[in-house]
């Protein structure tokens, strides 16, 4: 059986009032002994209600006086140094989410010029079927992926060369002379195909350079 959600609402019944508020009382006592030990952090409470002519102080006179004069030798800068505002809550929040939804757009952004670039790898599309304006971004993914794969053959190389005898033997076994061979023209076919790529992007960019300097001087010459 679920708990029925409390609606938040002044209690007309006075007897139900002070029940609640007695309830309530001990559990917000409980869970401020619970944070005191848990993080060490000097908490103290005073409590006044209209069922109780002296105010209750949690956990004792003493201790509460001390964290207050404590509180009160503070800088007014170590006291304000962590307070905001509703304004100025508002505001880191909304910076927090512009920040997210940004990195969200450059992510997305690169999955599309992936698909893009994979899509010229296959021969669906070409770089003269895709718009001016991405192309700078799709050269951007080119370069990362070119940067990628030749980290990935240093480090093969690398771990092929550090390897023992016995790891070589058994790597031979696994693989052909064939599919060896196959492995390498693999790698540098797609550094070549990813120059060609990239050769077409900066033909298409400078070709369009090229048209607006010869629009500007027909201008210019009129």
């Amino acid at each position: 059986m679920t708990r029925q959600k409390l609606k938040l609402a002044f209690i007309e019944s006075e007897s139900a009032r002070k029940s609640t508020f007695k309830k309530r009382k001990r559990g917000i006592l409980k869970k401020a002994e619970e944070l005191a030990i848990l993080c060490d952090v000097p908490i103290c409470m005073r409590i006044d209600s209209p069922y109780d002519p002296n105010p209750e102080v949690w956990p004792s006179e003493e201790k509460m006086s001390k964290i207050v004069s404590d509180w009160k030798m503070l800088s007014v800068m170590d006291k304000t140094k962590k307070m905001v505002n509703l304004e100025t809550f508002l505001q880191q929040r909304i910076t927090k989410e512009i920040e997210s939804w940004r990195k969200l757009r450059k992510e997305n952004r690169e999955r599309e010029m992936k698909e893009v670039m994979f899509d010229c790898i296959k021969g669906k599309t070409s770089v003269s079927q895709i718009a001016k304006t991405d192309l700078p971004d799709l050269a951007c993914v080119i370069d990362q992926c070119l940067k990628d794969l030749n980290h990935r053959i240093e480090v093969l190389n690398k771990n092929g060369e550090s390897s023992s005898s016995s790891a070589f033997v058994a790597s031979t076994a696994a693989t052909t002379p064939s599919n060896a061979m196959s492995m390498v023209e693999m790698r540098s076919s797609s550094v070549e195909f990813y120059n060609k790529i990239r050769e077409q992007i900066e033909k298409s960019l400078n070709m369009e350079t090229s048209i607006k300097d010869l629009d500007l001087n027909q201008k210019q010459m009129g």
